[in-house]
This record gives C-alpha cells, sequence and structure tokens, in this order.
C-alpha cells in the first residue's frame, strides 16, 4: 500500500503536467499523510538538506564549462581535428560525430550541450554531403549521450550524492564502458551508412592535420588534466570541476578570444538557469529519499525481487529492464533521484559492487535521453535540426540497439566495466 501511494500520487501529479519536482514533493507530502507524520517543517527542511551538499557543486561548474566550451571555440576545434582525421572515410562524417562526441564528452559531462553543439555544427554538413537527415540526427543523438558516461559526469555526481557511492571511482569506472558505447555505434553506422551513396569530404593533408591538432591542443589538455588530476588524487571531482570551468573560461577569452565579456554573461545566466532546475529537483528528491526510508520501501522492495536475489545477472537484468521502462517516461536526473535510494539496498543485499552498478545504472539513464516518448536529447536535436520527433525517433532506433546491447553485454560481462575500473584505481 505504501509503494503504491507513493507511485500513485507521483505520477498522478505528473499526468496533471505539474512539474517533476512539485511533483516529486506532492508525492512525499501524500506519504507523510498515509504514514500520519505530516509535518510541512520537516519536508522544508528536507528540502534545504538536499541542496546543501558539497559535492553537489560540481554540478553548476561542469554545466558552466560545457556552456563556455560551446561559446568558445573549443567544440569547434574539436570537431574540426575529427574531421581532419577520419573525415575521408566511407561515412566519415558519421564517424566524425562519434570522434567528437567522446572528446567533447570528456569536457563538460552534459548530454545536452554537446549534443547542442554537435548537431549545430554537423547536422547541416552531413545533410549536404547527402546524408539521410534523420538518421544523422539519430547519430548525433546516441552520440550526445556518451556524456554523462565519460567523465567528467553529472550523472556520476548525481548517482554518488544519492547512492552515497565514491564519485571519483565512478569517473574512473565509466572511460572504458564510455568508449564502448561510442564503439557500438561506430559499427552501427558503418552497417547502414555502407548502402549509401555518399562521395566523403577529400582526405585532409598532414599538414591540415597538424593545424587541426595545434588549433585544438589546449581544449584536448583539458581531460587529461581531469583525469590524471583525480586518479592521482589531486583534487575532488568537485575542483575538478571548478578547474575546468576556470581553465574553459581561461582558454576561450585570452588564447582563443572567441568569447566576449557580455557572452561570458549570457554564459553564466544560461548555466546558472540550468542549475537550479537541477538543483531544485535534488533538492525534491531528498524529501522522498527520507520518506522512502521512514516508510521502509526498501524493504518491500527486496521481498517483491527476492526471486532474483539469488542470482545477480538475473537480478541486474530485471533491474535494467524497470529503468529502461522508466527511462521512457522520465528525464535521466529525476530517474537517478526516484530509483536510487529503492535500488541501492537491493543491490548491496545481492553483495552487488555499488560502482559497477552506478555504471550500468548511468547508462541506461543515459540512453533513456533517446529513448521516445519524452527523450530530451532527442528533443534537442529535432529543435537543432528543424526535424520532427517521430523521424529523429526512427533515425536513432539502429544505435539505440546497439548501445543497449552493450549494456547488456556488461550485465552479463561485469569485467567489461570492473576490470578498467580497478587498472584506472590504482
Amino acid at each position: 500500500m505504501t509503494i503504491l501511494i507513493f507511485l500513485g500520487s507521483l505520477l498522478a501529479a505528473m499526468a496533471f503536467g505539474i512539474p517533476i519536482a512539485y511533483s516529486l514533493l506532492i508525492s512525499g507530502a501524500a506519504l507523510m499523510l498515509h504514514l500520519n507524520m505530516f509535518d510541512a517543517q520537516i519536508l522544508a527542511q528536507n528540502v534545504v538538506n538536499g541542496a546543501d551538499s558539497f559535492p553537489l557543486l560540481a554540478v553548476p561548474f561542469f554545466m558552466l564549462a560545457g556552456e563556455i566550451m560551446n561559446v568558445g571555440g573549443l567544440s569547434r576545434r574539436i570537431v574540426n581535428l575529427a574531421l581532419a582525421l577520419v573525415g575521408h572515410k566511407r561515412g566519415g562524417l558519421g564517424f566524425v560525430a562519434i570522434v567528437a562526441a567522446c572528446m567533447m564528452a570528456a569536457l563538460s559531462g552534459s548530454a545536452v550541450a554537446d549534443t547542442a553543439a554537435l548537431a549545430s555544427l554537423l547536422l547541416p554538413m552531413m545533410v549536404a554531403a547527402g546524408h539521410n537527415k534523420a538518421r544523422a540526427g539519430g547519430l548525433i543523438a546516441s552520440a550526445g549521450i556518451i556524456a554523462p558516461i565519460i567523465p567528467p559526469s553529472i550523472g556520476f555526481v548525481v548517482f554518488g550524492v544519492a547512492a552515497n557511492v565514491s564519485i571519483s571511482k565512478l569517473f574512473m569506472a565509466g572511460i572504458v564502458p564510455g568508449l564502448l558505447m561510442g564503439l557500438s555505434i561506430a559499427i552501427a553506422w558503418w552497417w547502414v551508412a555502407k548502402n549509401e551513396n555518399v562521395t566523403p569530404p577529400p582526405k585532409a593533408s598532414l599538414s591540415d592535420r597538424l593545424k587541426a591538432l595545434r588549433e585544438s591542443t589546449w581544449a584536448m589538455v583539458l581531460p587529461v588534466i581531469v583525469v590524471v588530476g583525480l586518479k592521482f588524487g589531486v583534487f575532488t571531482p568537485t575542483e575538478a570541476a571548478v578547474v575546468a570551468a576556470v581553465y574553459a573560461m581561461f582558454v576561450s577569452t585570452v588564447i582563443y578570444r572567441e568569447m566576449s565579456l557580455h557572452q561570458l554573461y549570457e554564459v553564466f545566466v544560461t548555466a546558472a538557469k540550468t542549475t537550479a532546475v537541477i538543483m531544485f529537483l535534488v533538492a525534491a528528491a531528498m524529501v522522498s529519499a527520507w520518506l522512502i526510508t521512514v516508510a521502509d520501501i526498501p524493504a518491500k522492495t527486496i521481498e517483491l525481487l527476492k526471486p532474483f536475489m539469488g542470482n545477480q545477472t538475473l537480478l541486474l537484468i530485471a533491474i535494467m529492464v524497470l529503468v529502461m521502462a522508466v527511462g521512457t517516461a522520465m528525464d535521466m536526473t529525476p530517474t537517478i533521484l526516484i530509483m536510487t535510494p529503492v535500488l541501492m539496498p537491493v543491490v548491496k543485499a545481492a553483495g552487488i559492487d555499488p560502482v559497477y552498478f552506478g555504471v550500468l545504472f548511468i547508462i541506461n539513464n543515459a540512453i533513456g535521453l533517446i529513448t521516445p516518448p519524452v527523450g530530451t536529447v532527442l528533443n534537442v536535436v529535432a529543435g537543432v535540426g528543424k526535424m520532427k520527433m517521430d523521424e529523429v525517433t526512427r533515425g536513432v532506433v539502429p544505435f539505440m540497439i546497439a548501445q543497449f546491447i552493450v549494456m547488456f553485454l556488461m550485465v552479463f560481462f561485469p569485467w567489461l566495466v570492473t576490470g578498467p575500473a580497478r587498472w584506472f584505481a590504482n
């Protein structure tokens, strides 16, 4: 009955079009009334405590770094480097999008920011070259969701705070799975593009490649600083976010000189607005997380999943299918915040490594960004490319399937995540 009241009030509020943050507060109030412990002061106190977290300071700084990267010319130079390296291959512009997405993922950690930049820079080029617009848009959307997996990742920050798991370990564990996600859509793109009669751009000369590498060097140094700094304990993930934002600002204003003071102000405002939305979601979700614990919902969930508890693989498959279903109707951040306090006790009771589970969970939520009908990243591509949502949805299907295959391979073969994670952690 407790689970029914929590989910019923949450889904009912969302069905009436109430924003998710307010829906979470409503479901929390409903649960408090059911438990006969309603107190507005406790509600307000949990909202304040929910946002009062030092690790969550990484969110605004990573958002700021992503915005600066797009406005300050870092994204464009990364795309130019990828174009010089692989643009001449058959279906080369698609491979450019994938390589550029992996590079940009190591700079911002925001799927929306990376996808918007890729779509605005590469989609017109791919269409002009003769590629199917819907398929090109689907590829760019699937490439954009690599951002929450390769560090630095806003998704890992939110999950780490909600699950009380080391964010640094999550970052290190996400590197290889993120690259495997990129490899999966590269294979899918090769398969779907091989029958297209598209003439690739001419092969860049050695001097052009060296020029592109030289111009992008300042941008490519940033992920090296972040990963090396985290691996050797030079700074925490929160401090890494500050380093990323300050470095991106320095390069954009002093080295590349492509961002004016007026643009810098606009970038700060945009990043602040996006951060406010995320932080209010986090604060509202912490009310529900506290009440979920008080109502002992995790124990009830463990009881429901008891038939799978004896087999970690079957349990993970059941959880992944559940998250896939939720991801079709809910955005990434609220899904993480709502499901983490429910699922983590189950994961720990089954003896599953929390870092390994966190990587699978974030990958699943990232793919949820390109699953209709919500599909935030699909909406970004549709808006930038001036396409209908159903067109982009059709175009993304082969790449989404490829990424789901990789995710389930990680379920069946955990060493794909745990092996590289141990190597990077040492």
